[in-house]
């Protein structure tokens, strides 16, 4: 499925995260890297931009971090982004520059591209966010079957296993999730794609495409 491959979801040049993407095909792979290499980029971040809190919690002086936030590390915060009140980091977490966390947000082991909003109520955990990427209020990743199983990511006729019991959604870049919606386990959505509120989507949803309540997908009309 070369949809879903990183090249056609991200854009690389949006997010600190970069290097991480060099030597993988599908963004799940990343998935247990994220927490070592925040570890390693931490320890490189120029003191002049960033300043460490706490224990591999690395923010930027620009950002804005509510004094009710909970942070756990690994953590960096990149330049512009704003962490409101009451959001809970538990870790594993890359939040990209102007992105906004916001009150009573949960992030777990996480990539955000530069200028993603989680701005309300949302919970998302071994996941990838693409530039500009939106979760409407109430939101949420689920990244863990409910029987347990592991991931397989499915679509277009074919499945791909992920061999990891926890896989949340990947969003490609300006993805809009409607509000009160529920991304299953191994949920792919394309660029540029909508998704209405109160969705329940599983599978993978192709670029461009508007995923409507009742599970119909329709291609967006150019303007």
């Amino acid at each position: 499925m070369k949809n879903i491959m990183i090249q056609e979801l991200y854009d690389l040049k949006e997010t600190i995260a970069a290097e991480l993407f060099a030597d993988a095909e599908y963004p799940w792979e990343l998935l247990p890297r994220i927490h070592d290499f925040i570890l390693a980029l931490g320890r490189s971040l120029s003191p002049e931009v960033y300043e460490q809190r706490g224990e591999d919690i690395w923010i930027a002086k620009s950002a804005k971090v509510a004094p009710t936030a909970c942070l756990n590390g690994p953590l960096i915060v990149d330049e512009d982004a704003e962490i409101r009140h009451c959001a809970f980091v538990r870790g594993s977490a890359i939040v990209g520059k102007g992105a906004v966390v916001g009150n009573s947000t949960e992030l777990k082991n996480v990539i955000l591209f530069n200028k993603v909003q989680v701005p309300h109520y949302n919970y998302v955990g071994d996941s990838i966010l693409g530039f500009k990427a939106h979760m409407g209020a109430g939101s949420i990743t689920s990244n863990v079957k409910s029987d347990k199983t592991l991931v397989v990511i499915k679509g277009q006729g074919e499945e791909i296993p992920t061999g990891l019991k926890k896989v949340g959604a990947m969003l490609g870049d300006r993805v809009e999730v409607g509000c009160n919606s529920v991304l299953n386990p191994g949920t792919v959505i394309g660029r540029d794609s909508n998704i209405y509120p109160t969705s329940m989507v599983r599978g993978v949803i192709p670029s461009n495409s508007i995923f409507k309540k009742n599970g119909t997908i329709v291609e967006k009309l150019s303007l």
